[in-house]
């Protein structure tokens, strides 16, 4: 039997439109009855919707510069945000189909970017009143009001293919492949795995296969 393509609409997943950090959901019991390891025959294989691969569109004619990866700065240190006290950097998620993203942390700086995709995961990188300067997977962003932004947690798949397991272990059954582009909830992290879920089917990734959570976070 092939393998069956399934297209994943991010309006469907429930909860998506909260406003703070919220705890992983319980994981239902999946059965284990394919061979440890092996993808069955009937695998699915999560695509990302079509009319949603293009994360974003520039609006103004001039863009700023992509912004530098805090992660990938040797010199810096996690601190905490003068507006919130939460960490910065941190990774949140949009909370609307459309959001525009501006120069500065204002309405009346220029808008660069509109973001198109409902629940794609964000770096905050700074914070100033009632804005929020974020980044995306590709380094594209700028300041955004913090009602657009939301606390759920979610991650973007970078390996194509990616095979989610049964338990946090390579040689663990495979219950779904994941194509590259796909947006999935975050639920649990050690180390090096992180549980996530997206249309209904849940398994463990190793997290160098995710961007939305931090190398070194533990979820529990």
């Amino acid at each position: 039997m092939s393998a069956i393509a399934l297209s994943i609409s991010l309006f469907s997943i429930a909860g998506i439109l909260v406003a703070e950090e919220l705890p992983g959901e319980e994981s239902p019991d999946i059965p284990a009855d394919s061979v440890p390891g092996d993808a069955a025959p009937d695998t699915p294989v999560l695509s990302p919707p079509q009319d949603q691969r293009a994360a974003a569109r520039a609006i103004s004619g001039v863009l700023p510069a992509p912004l530098p990866d805090p992660e990938q700065d040797a010199g810096l240190t996690q601190t905490l945000g003068p507006v919130t006290n939460l960490p910065l950097p941190r990774f949140l998620s949009m909370k609307t189909d459309r959001a525009n993203v501006r120069r500065g942390p204002s309405k009346t700086h220029r808008i660069d970017w509109e973001f198109l995709r409902r629940g794609m995961p964000v770096e905050v990188v700074a914070e100033y009143g009632h804005w929020r300067r974020i980044r995306d997977h590709d380094g594209m962003g700028g300041w955004v009001h913090y009602a657009l932004i939301s606390g759920h947690r979610t991650v973007l798949i970078e390996q194509d293919m990616l095979s989610l397991r049964f338990r946090p272990d390579s040689d663990s059954r495979i219950t779904a492949k994941l194509e590259a582009g796909v947006i999935a909830d975050l639920d649990e992290c050690t180390l090096d795995w992180c549980k996530v879920s997206v249309a209904g089917y849940k398994g463990w990734a190793p997290k160098t296969a995710l961007w939305g959570v931090m190398a070194d976070e533990i979820r529990d």
